[in-house]
């Protein structure tokens, strides 16, 4: 059975300001670094990781490389399980984005990545993962968007929908093909 434990990144000055990051390379502010040594302590004490796959966006890099200094685990890092590119978006809020294109901004091709092409991704950035490291447990440190929609791909009866959290932790299981869901969106190390 290979185990994966999906982790979203820190917090970052945009997450607070609900501004659209996509593709934007924004670093993790104080209170991400925070949360990313907080979820370090908490799997270090809860089991054994063989590796960590990041991102190779700054975010989610810092998280892992936080997570694999306390882990003593190396880094690897892989564009295809970058955060959904949001297009015209990108740097936006809301209030902006319906001053800009109006109440319909939904509805225009604003050049923003399809959320089937972000799932199929995401779907095979992890099969090839339970084909590399057969029989391991693999950390991996993405975006809200890209570990949403891949788990509604892979599990479309249990997540019709999904929230992913920042260093919230989600960790599946397969086994001979078969995907199971065992934690969900946790972040209790956030609590203590």
């Amino acid at each position: 059975m290979t185990t994966i434990g999906l982790v979203r990144h820190g917090i970052t000055e945009w997450n607070i300001l609900n501004r659209s990051q996509g593709i934007s390379d924004i670093p993790l502010n104080e209170v991400g670094k925070k949360q990313a040594v907080a979820l370090a302590n908490r799997l270090s004490l809860e089991g054994k990781w063989d590796i960590i796959v990041t991102s190779d966006l700054s975010r989610a890099k810092e998280t892992g490389q936080i997570i694999a200094t306390k882990l003593n685990l190396t880094v690897r890092c892989d564009e295809r399980i970058r955060e959904i590119n949001c297009g015209e978006m990108e740097g936006t809020t809301e209030e902006e984005r319906l001053n800009k294109w109006g109440t319909n901004w939904r509805e225009l091709d604003l050049g923003m990545e399809k959320f089937e092409d972000v799932a199929k991704r995401g779907y095979e950035f992890l099969s090839e993962i339970i084909t590399t490291y057969s029989d391991k447990h693999v950390l991996v440190i993405s975006h809200g968007a890209l570990i949403g929609l891949t788990l509604q791909r892979l599990l479309p009866k249990k997540f019709p929908k999904t929230h992913i959290d920042n260093t919230s932790l989600t960790i599946l299981n397969n086994s001979q093909g078969t995907w199971d869901c065992t934690l969900y969106n946790c972040t209790k190390h956030l609590n203590e």
